[in-house]
């Protein structure tokens, strides 16, 4: 991870943005998925521009390559891209309600190499520095290995089928205590 660097993302991020997670749905997320589930991966996820004006978007890098992606949020919508139907933006409420955690991708060629880890990272210190005491994010079946990893644990498990076919998920959720992080 030493040679992994990060920054907030802007808005002129969003292209390489949202190539990169084109390019995850369509790699490491298709050994879970069919072809029929990624097209509607690909409805249901994807860029939300309001975590990158919110200033809450990391960008992981390796020698100026982007090699990840995601970040958390302090509004009620759990998870899914600006054209996603069912999107809340109204705010959530720290010490009470759970901060997100949104929108991650890594690059198929980064994949293992600290690039989820470094992510989670950044967006817990910052969700619990603005008053957050947990956390909870939607998984795809391809992330929920790095987030039980990572001391998530399982909510419910669901299907979402707005895309056209219906798409395995898991809500968990994790403290934000000094003992979790």
């Amino acid at each position: 991870m030493a040679d992994l660097t990060h920054r907030i993302a802007t808005e002129a991020d969003i292209p390489a943005l949202v190539a990169l997670m084109d390019r995850a749905i369509s790699g490491p997320l298709a050994a879970f998925l069919t072809p029929d589930q990624i097209t509607a991966s690909r409805r249901l996820m994807g860029i939300d521009s309001q975590i990158i004006a919110d200033r809450t978007y990391f960008i992981v890098e390796r020698d100026g390559v982007l090699a990840g992606c995601g970040g958390w949020s302090a509004r009620i919508t759990e998870y899914g891209g600006d054209h996603t139907p069912g999107r809340i933006p109204s705010p959530l409420t720290p010490g009470v309600d759970a901060a997100r955690i949104r929108a991650m991708y890594t690059a198929p060629e980064f994949l293992r190499k600290g690039v989820g880890r470094l992510i989670l990272g950044l967006c817990e210190t910052a969700a619990r520095a603005a008053g957050y005491d947990r956390a909870e994010l939607v998984a795809t079946l391809g992330g929920e290995p790095l987030y039980r990893a990572a001391g998530y644990r399982e909510i419910e498990r669901f299907e979402d089928d707005r895309g056209g076919a219906p798409v395995p998920l898991v809500r968990m959720g994790k403290p934000l205590d000094d003992a979790a992080l």
